[in-house]
């Protein structure tokens, strides 16, 4: 690939993430917020120009992606994006400095959701909505929309989804990946417009509905209140809010079965099954531990499955302050750390998909010590998985606890107490936002040592593009012809 059709690539790219930019703007417009207009229109500008120019251009070279270039590309645009949704919030005067103002712009893309702002009422409206936009161009996945525009350049896209997401399982639900990145794109959008008009029947004004639609669809976690959905004290909106983080942390592959009416898939698939399992189990435990702490059930299980929808959906609102609540309450909130939500979904973590590989490879292994001459396999939605199913799951586990290890170092290293530091990393890595400790759901990362924000920023996106696409540039390998 030339460098210049790589930077083609960013360009256009950088040129939609700019164009979004024009919601922000038009807020800003009508709610007379002129001082954010110019950090705002300057590079939506320049990107979109930059971005109609490599469009226009005509070229005769064919490009032909190979494995090197494709994770280059995806780390590439992840990046570029990150440092390019920086630029109006590091031109105003809320951000202290240009590393808390990037620091916020890759929790913002990595959907994360972590915050350096004690008090994010002060900010502009347009710049609030900003920040809850750029959870909802992350969420579905900038190479999702990537693969989506490809075909104007004349390439193929499967291989950036690949790339970007190292899952158990990736296929194509329609014919061609750029017709299923458009399907996935408009389903998102579906979604993201019946939760806002729901927000609105419930009480918000709009700039908030879309703003909380943004966060909640892409399983973020930026609030325009200081004390997130908890501000509005509204049954209704928290039930709307945990509703939808739920169908977000579902395959969206699923949906488009659903549509064409293939019910069959969704009923064997093992990942949702075990998600539907795994999310109401935890509900009902918490629900009743939480019965003497709130009085009712009715509390409980209001508050109960609120936290448990963010937390394992990797959104990170708040109702509730979680580490007031019983011990035993706590554990839960604190097991849900290591799962996330599903393969194809927005969410982040570990994947529940993962822990279903290890779980029915460690019951083939006890198996095979009662059966020595029987040949066992891993199963996935009534179907024999690849042989290398395993290894690649188990690969992922080793890289993703080392990563932690590592972080959960370096933030004790700057001056973090063993519980923060190991939860935050589970938390930054993992895409949640709130952690245990100093950071939690009460608090921010402002306090943070610049230095060990950036290794958060690095984590963030190592997490979401799932570890290998940025930690392979760290191979020797990589580099060698």
């Amino acid at each position: 690939m030339s460098v210049w059709m790589f930077f083609r690539i960013i360009w256009i790219i950088l040129a939609v993430v700019g164009g979004a930019m024009l919601l922000p703007i038009g807020t800003a417009l009508f709610l007379h917020e002129y001082a954010v207009i110019a950090g705002f229109a300057l590079p939506a500008v320049i990107s979109f120009i930059a971005g109609i120019a490599c469009l226009r251009i005509k070229t005769r070279e064919t490009l032909s992606l190979s494995t090197r270039a494709v994770f280059l590309l995806v780390a590439a645009i992840w990046v570029a994006i990150c440092l390019f949704g920086t630029i109006p919030l590091a031109v105003t005067s809320y951000f202290p400095s240009f590393t808390d103002a990037l620091f916020e712009a890759v929790s913002g893309f990595t959907t994360t959701g972590a915050t350096v702002l004690s008090d994010v009422e002060v900010l502009p409206r347009s710049l609030n909505l900003w920040r809850c936009e750029m959870h909802w161009l992350g969420g579905m996945g900038i190479i999702a929309l990537t693969v989506a525009l490809l075909p104007l350049l004349g390439v193929g896209g499967f291989a950036l989804i690949k790339a970007e997401s190292t899952g158990v399982e990736k296929g194509k639900i329609t014919p061609k990946i750029a017709n299923t990145a458009k399907t996935l794109w408009l389903l998102y959008l579906g979604f993201t417009v019946v939760q806002a008009l729901l927000l609105k029947i419930c009480g918000m004004d709009v700039i908030d509905a879309l703003s909380y639609a943004f966060s909640t669809l892409g399983t973020g976690g930026y609030a325009t209140r200081n004390d997130s959905i908890a501000a509005y004290h509204s049954l209704p909106i928290e039930i709307v809010c945990t509703v939808f983080m739920f169908l977000a942390g579902i395959n969206f592959s699923l949906y488009f079965y659903l549509l064409a009416r293939k019910t069959d898939e969704i009923r064997k698939n093992t990942e949702f099954k075990t998600y539907l399992a795994v999310f109401f189990l935890a509900v009902f435990v918490i629900a009743l531990i939480l019965v003497p702490h709130f009085g009712s059930l009715g509390k409980a299980l209001r508050y109960g499955s609120f936290q448990v929808a963010a937390i394992m959906t990797t959104t990170g609102f708040g109702t509730s302050n979680y580490t007031q609540w019983p011990q035993a309450a706590q554990f839960i909130i604190f097991a849900l750390f290591f799962i996330g939500g599903s393969a194809g979904s927005t969410s982040g973590g570990f994947k529940v998909v993962r822990w279903v590989v290890l779980a029915k490879q460690a019951h083939n292994e006890i198996l095979r010590m009662l059966h020595p001459h029987g040949v066992f396999t891993v199963r996935l939605n009534g179907m024999p998985g690849r042989k290398d199913l395993v290894y690649t799951v188990a690969s992922f586990t080793f890289v993703y606890a080392f990563l932690t290890f590592v972080t959960t170092f370096l933030s004790t290293l700057a001056g973090l107490d063993v519980m923060t530091a190991f939860t935050a990393s589970l938390s930054m890595i993992g895409n949640v936002g709130p952690a245990f400790g100093s950071l939690n759901p009460a608090e921010n990362c402002g306090f943070l040592p610049l230095a060990l924000k950036w290794w958060y920023c690095f984590v963030m996106i190592a997490g979401r593009l799932e570890l290998y696409n940025l930690i392979i540039f760290f191979l020797p390998d990589y580099w060698k012809k």
